[in-house]
C-alpha cells in the first residue's frame, strides 16, 4: 500500500518508538527516520521498532539509509518484516540502486547530493519511483560548501537550482515532488514562505522536522477561499464554452483551467 502523500509529512527518529503514533496523529504522513536521526549504535533497535511499529500503513513512510552505506541491506530487511510498503531511499544517486524495490514498493528518492540531482531525470523515470524529494545542507556538503543559504536567510543559488531541477523532472514523468525540510524550527515567517511557494509551484508535499511545524504547512498549503471560488467559477464557465473565453476579465485557456483543477484538488 503507498501513502497518499498529504501536505505536511513529519521525520521522526525510528529509535523513538514512543513518538511514533503522536507524530502520525499530528501529521498527514510519518517519516519514520533510519537514516540521519539515528546514531549508528542505535539502528538495529530502530530496525526492530520500524518491523513492530503499529501504525496505518497508508501514512507511514520509511526512510532507509544510502544504498552506497553498509546499513542500507539490514534497512530492507527490517522494512520487509514491517507491514510499510512506502519507503524513502536516502541520498538516491542512481537510478539502478532502486531495482531492489522492484514492485513491492513505493519509493520516494531523495536526491540530496550532487550525483543525485544529476541524476535526477533518470531515477524520475524508474518505474517504482512514485516521487522526489530534494536536500539542501547534504546538497551544499557534497560540493564542499558550508551552508546553504545566505545571511539573509534565503537559499543559495545551487539549493535553488536543485530544487527546481527535482520539481521539474518529478513532474516530467508524473511523479510527485516533496520540498526540503525549513530547519529553523523557530522560524515560522520563513517556513510559511517558502510552503506557500511549493504549493504554488507544485510540490505535492513539504516535509518537516518538528510537530509545530505542521499546521504551518497545511495553512500555507490550503488556498484562499476566493482563489477557491474563482477556480470552481471558472470550471463552471467553462462547461458552457468552447476554446478560450473571458471569464471575469481574463482570458481563459486549457493552462488556467489546469491551474483551477489543481486549485479544487488541494480543498478536495
Amino acid at each position: 500500500m503507498s501513502v497518499e502523500l498529504g501536505p505536511a509529512l513529519l521525520f521522526c527518529p525510528a529509535d523513538r518508538p514512543e513518538r511514533f503514533a503522536k507524530a502520525q496523529e499530528r501529521a498527514d504522513a510519518v517519516i519514520l527516520d533510519l537514516e540521519d536521526a539515528v546514531l549508528p549504535e542505535a539502528k538495529a533497535d530502530a530496525r526492530k521498532n520500524i518491523a513492530a511499529a503499529d501504525l496505518d500503513p497508508a501514512r507511514v513512510i520509511v526512510r532507509v539509509n544510502s544504498p552506497a552505506t553498509s546499513h542500507f541491506a539490514d534497512d530492507l530487511e527490517a522494512l520487509a518484516r514491517s507491514p510499510f510498503r512506502t519507503v524513502m531511499v536516502a541520498k538516491t544517486e542512481s537510478a539502478e540502486s532502486l531495482d531492489v524495490f522492484g514492485s513491492a514498493y513505493s519509493v520516494l528518492a531523495l536526491c540530496e547530493t550532487a550525483r543525485g540531482i544529476h541524476a535526477a531525470p533518470e531515477i524520475a523515470a524508474h518505474p517504482s519511483v512514485a516521487g522526489l524529494m530534494w536536500g539542501a545542507e547534504d546538497l551544499v556538503a557534497s560540493l564542499g560548501g558550508t551552508s546553504s543559504r545566505t545571511a539573509e536567510g534565503g537559499y543559495r543559488d545551487i539549493a535553488r537550482y536543485a530544487r527546481s531541477r527535482v520539481l521539474l523532472e518529478a513532474g516530467a514523468y508524473g511523479k510527485a515532488a516533496i520540498d526540503a525540510v525549513h530547519v529553523d524550527i523557530g522560524d515560522t515567517e520563513g517556513l510559511e514562505r517558502e510552503a506557500r511557494d511549493a504549493a504554488a509551484s507544485g510540490f505535492r508535499a513539504t516535509a518537516c522536522i518538528h510537530p509545530s511545524q505542521v499546521e504551518v504547512i497545511r495553512a500555507a498549503y490550503a488556498p484562499e477561499p476566493e482563489t477557491v471560488a474563482w477556480a470552481r467559477g471558472v470550471l463552471a464557465a467553462a462547461a458552457q464554452e468552447r476554446g478560450v473565453f473571458r471569464f471575469e476579465g481574463r482570458m481563459v485557456d486549457e493552462p488556467v483551467l489546469r491551474h483551477a483543477r489543481a486549485v479544487v484538488a488541494r480543498v478536495g
